[in-house]
């Protein structure tokens, strides 16, 4: 995906250098409102679905051009309700943009070169699309935002629906777990507080900070010189955040910072309102096999505890589990990432997780394993044993024993025929031209050519 990315880049960069040298004249070929559809915006969009893969329900050349149309009417009407996008909404979005463009490029001098143009001329480019996708999104908000659906309309949709077209529930797990984080050996620690204490004397002695961060840091920013981009306080952890906000000289690097990703110093690069700059240095202790060991020990007298029936998983979960998520849930792990409830698909499960679970049985408590806890960056090795609360199959939905994921169903396709109604009012009250050699499509919303 990174090549593909980089691939767009370059390809649309030429692609645009190539009409500007030519002096090409671009066509207009929609207009909807008093908004004019070029078909230097379609081929563009159409190159960027080409180098990242995507495949269109149709020819490009129509859908394209009707999918620009439909946001043109969410962005109308959302000028006339007077929703209003600010900078605060957008900027964390293109700081994101920004940056990843800038990792794949390698420096904000290449992304310049690309562009052809200044980094801040770039980033009003990118503040201006994000400002359209937010306003679009909140358009939508602003209809749906009373939408409900009754056990009725639920029961109502599913009634004469054939058994043989009745929505599959995919087979489902409910899992406890009980983790364990192995502890850091001292040593390492005060190891590595010394080459944090080092690397802040060579900077005071002159050597670039960004050079060390490129040499030594274990954060993937160590690419970009350990640099972070412009972000918010609330965006860093608050223990790095308290240090980084108050740096006030870029000349100075910060005491040492311990956090749930290890442990950094920081150097301010600039301010900008109420958002900074800077750079940093992560250093990761890594935990000893003996320590590890002694987790895994640990957590297999635990669980001949459980099957042997002196505490039962949830206890075990209060007295013992380190994880305080987990542990304020009785141990059950949440879909967040999905469904927002307890169930998972085997695939949605931590790879560790998964393989050992796919064989065991409802009640069972597995072995002691290790497992990376990824969860928002933290990339750290944990000990765990899980517990299957409960496994159903797949099956066709049953209106009785399914009934919140058919109101889900039900409701998302309730909202999808609000917006399809919305759009074909809209079609019908706002002035649309096409040119000639761009109307013979099969369009989604069949009411663009009025006759």
């Amino acid at each position: 995906m990174k090549k593909r990315i980089l691939h767009l880049i370059v390809v649309l960069l030429a692609a645009w250098s190539l009409q500007a040298q030519n002096n090409i004249i671009d066509e207009v070929v929609w207009v909807v409102g008093d908004e004019a559809i070029l078909k230097s915006e379609v081929e563009a969009q159409r190159l960027q679905a080409l180098y990242q893969g995507q495949k269109f329900n149709g020819d490009p050349y129509c859908v394209i051009p009707e999918q620009i149309a439909v946001q043109k009417l969410f962005l109308h009407q959302a000028e006339l309700d007077s929703i209003v996008v600010t900078d605060n909404d957008i900027i964390a979005t293109v700081d994101r943009q920004i940056n990843y463009m800038i990792a794949q490029l390698g420096s904000k001098e290449k992304l310049e070169e690309y562009f052809g143009m200044p980094l801040s001329k770039i980033r009003e480019q990118q503040r201006e699309n994000a400002r359209e996708e937010r306003t679009i999104d909140m358009m939508k908000e602003s209809l749906l935002e009373n939408v409900s659906v009754t056990p009725a309309e639920v029961r109502a949709y599913f009634k004469n629906m054939p058994a043989d077209s009745m929505t599959m529930i995919p087979a489902e797990v409910e899992i406890e777990i009980i983790t364990i984080e192995p502890q850091y050996d001292p040593a390492e620690i005060e190891d590595i507080k010394a080459r944090l204490r080092d690397f802040t004397e060579r900077v005071q002695k002159g050597e670039r900070f960004s050079t060390l961060a490129v040499l030594y840091s274990d954060c993937p920013s160590a690419k970009d010189g350990g640099e972070l981009g412009f972000k918010g306080k609330g965006e860093y952890v608050p223990e790095f955040a308290n240090v980084a906000f108050n740096l006030t000289d870029p000349n100075k690097v910060s005491r040492i910072v311990e956090t749930q990703y290890g442990f950094h110093i920081i150097q301010l690069i600039e301010k900008r309102g109420d958002r900074i700059n800077c750079r940093h240095i992560l250093l990761r202790p890594e935990i000893s096999a003996t320590e590890k060991n002694n987790a895994l020990q640990r957590l297999d007298s635990i669980a001949d505890a459980i099957r042997n029936e002196k505490i039962t998983f949830k206890q075990a979960v209060q007295y013992y589990s380190q994880d305080k998520d987990t542990r304020n849930n009785n141990g059950l792990l949440i879909n967040n990432d999905y469904t927002g409830t307890s169930r998972f698909q085997m695939e949605q499960l931590p790879q560790e997780i998964g393989k050992l679970v796919y064989n065991m049985n409802v009640g069972e408590v597995s072995k002691p394993f290790v497992m990376m806890d990824t969860r928002e960056g933290r990339n750290r090795e944990i000990c765990a044993i899980v517990r299957v609360k409960s496994k159903t199959k797949a099956h066709p939905a049953s209106v009785t024993e399914d009934f919140l994921k058919l109101k889900e169903i039900v409701l998302q396709r309730k909202k999808e025929q609000i917006i399809e109604d919305w759009i074909r009012q809209k079609q019908q009250e706002t002035y649309v031209r096409i040119n000639e050699n761009w109307r013979n499509c099969e369009f989604q919303y069949p009411g663009w050519i009025k006759f």
